[in-house]
């Protein structure tokens, strides 16, 4: 009997132990994105392992994979419901099968600056969009800043008379394909590594990108004119599996979403200022030169694009789209 009671006690204590250790051992974050360290998402994506890892020793390891070293463009959604990977950030063009109403920031001239993209996204109607695809699985945490869209060609494009037939790369997005049909221009779909390759041999003639992008990929060597037209947004949204965030502890979910805010606030700053000085780098090098339109010629691409508002309306949301109008205004 005693020996029983004994043999029951090491028994107990053994599973005891295990499960000490088990608990000991820290939730694994793995964050996966497809641009180099040293831009403001890859930079994001650091700061984030750091802060998590100091804030939360031994209960949170974080992972990052750069470069699309895990997984690419194409996988890294898939991955992230399957929870092969518990973090990414895609380009918001990325969404619309996922959420309609996040087709709201293709929407072109919908933003006058960058300020006005800060205060809709921390507003209650940025904030809601990033749980409409929780049903879906994934659950936003935040939005991190690439910058607003300057048009390139190899023709002056003031008016959007000045587009007509060149061939436009886009993203994989029905709204901006809209957007350059309603200036009678040819969108082309590529993914955004083909890009340089693609107006160096004029398989496209345009494009739409942050200076940071045009410089980064040495697109203004390509192309003899950058037009200063802000007419779009190029931002990503920091995304997580549903289940697994919400499985989390509640005190690591917290701390962790504190710390997602914090690196936010950040990664935009970062943003806003590379954006800066790869314009005056482009300006430097003297290869393109950089257009700015008056008033009155900024008010005709509006114009001409605002069809694609009213074609997307239903989908996205007409208080939504007032909302980020209201924007503009504070």
């Amino acid at each position: 009997m005693l020996k029983t009671t004994v043999k029951a006690l090491a028994c107990a204590v053994t599973i005891g132990l295990a499960g000490m250790a088990t608990a000991a051992e820290p939730i694994v974050i793995k964050f996966s994105h497809v641009v180099a360290e040293h831009t403001p998402k890859g930079q994001g994506a650091l700061m984030f392992k750091q802060l998590a890892e100091e804030r939360l020793p031994g209960k949170v390891k974080v992972e990052v994979y750069p470069n699309s070293s895990l997984f690419g463009d194409g996988k890294e959604m898939e991955a992230l419901l399957m929870n092969d990977v518990q973090i990414i950030a895609p380009s918001l063009a990325k969404f619309e099968h996922y959420s309609k109403a996040i087709q709201i920031f293709d929407l072109p001239f919908l933003f006058d600056d960058i300020d006005a993209v800060d205060r809709f996204q921390k507003g209650p109607v940025g904030q809601e969009l990033l749980t409409t695809m929780e049903d879906k699985g994934i659950t936003g945490l935040g939005y991190w800043h690439n910058g607003l869209k300057q048009l390139s060609a190899n023709k002056s494009l003031l008016e959007p008379k000045d587009a007509r037939g060149l061939k436009f790369r886009v993203q994989a997005s029905a709204v901006l394909e809209e957007q350059f049909k309603a200036i009678r221009a040819v969108p082309r779909k590529m993914s955004f590594a083909e890009v340089y390759q693609g107006l160096q041999t004029g398989v496209v003639n345009g494009a739409e990108n942050p200076y940071s992008n045009i410089y980064s990929q040495k697109m203004h060597e390509v192309q003899k004119y950058i037009t200063e037209s802000n007419h779009g947004l190029l931002d990503y949204m920091v995304i997580t599996n549903t289940k697994f965030w919400n499985g989390l502890p509640e005190d690591v979910r917290t701390e962790l979403r504190a710390i997602m805010d914090e690196v936010t606030v950040d990664v935009n700053k970062h943003a806003n200022e590379l954006n800066e000085r790869d314009k005056q780098s482009i300006l430097a090098a003297g290869k393109t030169e950089i257009q700015y339109l008056t008033p009155e010629q900024r008010q005709k691409w509006r114009d001409a694009m605002a069809p694609v508002w009213k074609k997307f309306e239903g989908e996205i949301g007409v208080e939504r789209i007032k909302a980020a109008q209201e924007a503009n205004q504070q």
